[in-house]
């Protein structure tokens, strides 16, 4: 096929084929995460992975992608969505083929964090070439409504693959089984996707990519450590203070580069602030409930992988449920009722957890998935649909990029946060229990990890030791839930600063302002240039 019959058929391409592939290389980068979290067992047991190599395996990945995505946004806006999709599809499949070829926790860590630069150019530019091919909010509401189906897919099928697998093959093929689903996206998105790119794009942001990778990096990188050095340590209070440090760093750059990386802004906006709040809680919960309950079911259930991958369904059916929902009961109550909602379900699931026995029914705990699986598909998409609908289409990049980076963010600490308060919990708890009464060298290398813990127990003669891990670890569980309970329901309060009832959207300036709509919440689907007026249509606008 030649140059001038591919650019013919992508002028040619309707906007639900733009949207199959968006979502394809949504589908990739989501079934990665939850390959990944089925398979830490088998990092425990084949690499010799302690907790704190299993919070890295995960959080390298999400540590460069958050730190990345809003970068790659911009410059997706400025080189054109489809070039910078392509190359990261490349490159992510030819990482995730490296990683199959690991041999110690610290090489996966290395490749994990590779693969998380080239899922920076993905994400970001899935939602904004979908941005572009709806130019409608309603149609746009739909398509994003799918793009978060997709995620929910991705929860589904990510660990029930994982599980086969791990059943048949060694860990390495979690790793390998990405790449043709990457290069055959790759493919059709070289092939299908129209060029779309803000002609204005300013030069991409150096200084504040840095400052951001260094804020978010030793923030990460503080609280993983933080069991291990202590908590109220000279060196994890050093951290937190470096990373506020970098933090007002970051702030800095932005406000005095002439082109900055985000124009914080936009962080005025009620909407815009309380939607990004929103997703980053969601994550936080989705992320942290994923790291702890694959080893759980593996480790005290004494579930395989597979078997693991598909008592986990429920959750992921749920949330493709929620994101279903989400645009439907926002067009009848608002995006403020809708994602108080979503988010206060998730923090009764957390909560439910956290109240539930060691050796509760599966029934019980499918009720707990789904309940959570409905909250974060009933946040997930109106929260989105807010980021993106504050921005105009040209700047579809940097809206998805911060939805990306809230989201990405949130899961990066979900799992810190999340599995250093279990994993400082389960030591501590291991260190009063019966184990306690066994060697020194032994209770230390029972507190690198739940599977390390079993190992020493069985090799003490199981029974009570064995007993004394799972009850460590259970009381660490359920720590961890209510610290997700807490931060659920804190984002649920958050949340109030969202739009609220919808009515029909017709408005000029001056009759907005008689009507007492708040100028940040009006008119969100339009450029600044176009906010003046906005004709009379169909669609809702949302107001506080």
């Amino acid at each position: 096929m030649t140059t001038a019959n591919i650019a013919a058929t992508r002028q040619r391409t309707r906007p639900v084929v733009v949207l199959v592939v968006a979502c394809l290389a949504t589908f990739a980068i989501n079934l990665d995460t939850n390959l990944v979290n089925v398979a830490l067992p088998a990092f425990t047991r084949q690499l010799h992975a302690g907790t704190r190599d299993l919070q890295w395996i995960v959080d390298a990945y999400n540590l460069a992608f958050a730190s990345l995505v809003l970068g790659a946004g911009g410059l997706g806006d400025r080189i054109g969505r489809r070039p910078l999709l392509v190359t990261g599809l490349v490159g992510f499949a030819a990482a995730t083929g490296t990683g199959a070829l690991c041999t110690t926790p610290g090489q996966l860590v290395a490749v994990r964090l590779v693969m998380g630069v080239f899922a920076a150019m993905i994400f970001p530019t899935t939602l904004s070439v979908i941005a572009n091919a709806f130019p409608e909010r309603a149609a746009r509401a739909k398509a994003i409504g799918v793009w978060g189906a997709v995620v929910g897919v991705g929860v589904a099928v990510g660990p029930v693959t994982g599980g086969l697998l791990l059943e048949h093959f060694w860990w390495g093929s979690v790793f390998l089984a990405l790449v043709p689903v990457a290069l055959v996206t790759a493919v059709l998105a070289y092939l299908l996707v129209p060029e779309s790119r803000d002609p204005l794009a300013p030069p991409v942001d150096r200084g504040g990519v840095v400052a951001a990778c260094l804020m978010v990096g030793t923030l990460v990188y503080t609280i993983i450590e933080a069991p291990t050095r202590g908590w109220h340590g000279a060196a994890t209070l050093g951290g937190f203070g470096v990373a506020a440090m970098f933090g007002l760093l970051f702030v800095t750059v932005e406000r005095r580069a002439a082109h900055p990386m985000i124009d914080l802004s936009i962080f005025r906006t009620r909407a815009f602030s309380a939607a990004s709040l929103s997703v980053t809680v969601a994550f936080f919960a989705l992320f942290g409930f994923i790291f702890l309950v694959t080893q759980f079911f593996q480790f005290v259930r004494g579930y395989g992988p597979l078997s693991t991958g598909v008592r986990i369904l429920p959750v992921a059916v749920s949330i493709a449920l929620g994101a279903a929902l989400g645009p439907a009961l926002v067009g009848r109550l608002g995006t403020r009722p809708v994602v108080m909602a979503g988010l206060t379900l998730l923090g009764c699931s957390f909560g439910w957890i956290a109240l539930s026995p060691q050796g509760m029914s599966y029934h019980v705990i499918v009720g707990q998935m789904v309940v959570m699986g409905l909250g974060l598909g009933l946040t997930q998409v109106p929260a989105t649909d807010s980021i993106l609908s504050v921005l105009p289409a040209a700047k579809a990049g940097v809206g998805s990029a911060v939805n990306d980076a809230t989201r990405e963010a949130g899961g990066t600490l979900g799992v810190a946060v999340v599995g250093s308060v279990y994993a400082s919990i389960f030591a501590s708890r291991l260190g009063t229990s019966d184990l306690a009464r066994l060697p020194g060298p032994a209770l230390d290398t029972a507190r690198s990890s739940v599977g390390a813990a079993l190992g020493v127990a069985s090799q003490a003669g199981g029974g009570v030791y064995t007993a004394a891990v799972q009850d460590s670890f259970m009381s660490a569980f359920h720590v961890g839930c209510l610290v997700g309970f807490g931060v659920c329901l804190l984002g649920a309060l958050g949340a109030l600063a969202l739009p609220g009832r919808a009515i029909p959207a017709v408005i000029s300036v001056d009759s907005a302002l008689d009507r007492g709509i708040d100028r940040d919440h009006r008119c969100r689907d339009a450029a600044p240039a176009d906010r003046l007026v906005r004709p009379v249509t169909a669609e809702v606008q949302e107001i506080s």
